[in-house]
């Protein structure tokens, strides 16, 4: 299996791939055109990216591709729309990250609220101010924010409870009895969290319903001198808002996401936010560069392209449909032989119905199988007759409605 690896990847991690029979092009600087030409010429199988954008271009650039893997968490770099598309799955590493995004998270909160970087800034000018930077609040019995707690946002709150922080939350899936567990106060809306917070951190992927989430409302209810950080995603976020808080509110920021970053690892760029002025400190979005993430998402990549190779699965599939749109699963016990999956799928087919979902699992011995095919819609009882009839290594035949 061809694949191409267009960014930065552990050298274990090639070795690895070639040694379960993967044949890899290794070129960590391609993006663009250069790196639509090169998916055409190598005619790859797998494609696998970190930080570099996927376009619908160079998802038609070669016919045979037919997975995306993002090494790393987020998949707003990719057209996830025209991949699906063309039938082509997205894989991402979700989780891999989190201890190293927790970690920048809470390294900002601590530089805001003791003003690290100004403290430097000055030392390293000539100039002492002690009684400018020993005015910092401290963050026992604060009350931190989280909007999003899944792998992210969970680490997140680990970390405060050890600085003996409260920590209230908000999340789609948050359930009060997980919130229990976690030791978290259940909140209804983000607004109703940054109305709680003196500090709000966010942990949310990109998505239609989350883009532009954190707006001026629920910056609104932050109280005058909150922390807002945003080490997730940067259209999450109003930033417009942002700044506008961070004048007539002294709204201290960190940040490590930016509207329209540059997308290479060197270059200029001005981050509009910081002519906010007041305490706005930020990273070069390097909240899973550590050794110790890329590590572990090297070896899930590694995993997912090693599954897919081996049993045509694509774990952590981001584009799958939510619910299956079948109805009606027909199941087909049959002797384990050519030819009896290609008459029952002739006789679905002539019977004018689509197959949505199917699987055909082998059982022990090897001499004998049984297909789970679910169907758009019913077939009658005659198509059933001439599947069961009509192959000898039929063994039996069952219809039932799918429970929704």
């Amino acid at each position: 299996m061809r694949v191409l690896i267009a960014d930065v990847f552990e050298e274990w991690g090639l070795d690895e791939l070639r040694r379960t029979g993967c044949e890899v092009a290794y070129q960590p600087k391609l993006e663009g055109e250069s790196l639509r030409e090169t998916i055409a010429r190598t005619r790859c199988i797998v494609l696998i990216v970190r930080g570099t954008r996927v376009t619908e271009a160079m998802l038609d650039a070669t016919d045979v591709l037919s997975l995306v893997v993002r090494a790393g968490a987020g998949f707003n770099t990719i057209d996830v729309a025209a991949a699906s598309r063309r039938s082509i799955l997205v894989a991402n590493c979700p989780g891999k990250n989190a201890v190293a995004v927790a970690e920048l998270t809470f390294a900002l909160i601590l530089a805001l609220d003791r003003q690290i970087a100004d403290n430097v800034a000055d030392l390293r000018g000539g100039i002492w101010n002690k009684k400018k930077y020993s005015e910092a609040r401290g963050l026992k019995d604060r009350t931190l924010g989280i909007i999003g707690l899944g792998q992210i946002g969970q680490a997140v709150a680990a970390r405060a409870l050890a600085f003996e922080m409260r920590v209230a939350a908000w999340s789609r899936s948050l359930a009060q009895q997980s919130a229990d567990a976690l030791r978290v106060e259940a909140c209804s809306t983000p607004l109703e969290v940054a109305s709680r917070s003196d500090i709000l951190t966010v942990h949310l992927a990109t998505s239609p319903d989350t883009k532009g989430i954190i707006n001026a409302d629920v910056l609104a209810a932050l109280r005058p001198g909150s922390c807002v950080i945003n080490t997730a995603r940067a259209d999450v976020m109003d930033y417009a808002a942002l700044a506008d808080a961070v004048r007539k509110k002294a709204i201290r920021v960190g940040l490590d996401v930016y509207p329209d970053e540059p997308t290479g690892g060197e270059g200029t760029f001005r981050a509009a936010i910081l002519d906010a002025g007041g305490i706005v400190y930020g990273t070069h979005h390097i909240g899973a560069s550590t050794e110790q993430a890329q590590e572990a998402i090297a070896r899930e990549t590694v995993r997912i392209v090693s599954e897919y190779q081996q049993n045509g699965r694509v774990e952590n599939c981001v584009n799958l449909s939510a619910r299956s749109r079948g109805r009606y699963v027909v199941v087909i016990r049959h002797r384990n032989r050519p030819g009896v999956l290609a008459h029952t799928l002739n006789e679905i087919s002539l019977a004018g119905v689509n197959v949505e979902e199917m699987e055909n699992v082998i059982c022990e011995g090897g001499d004998s199988a049984c297909a789970r095919i679910k169907l758009a819609g019913p077939l009658h009882n005659d198509v059933l007759e001439r599947i069961q009839r009509g192959h000898e290594h039929v063994l039996g035949v069952a219809l039932s409605p799918v429970r929704v």
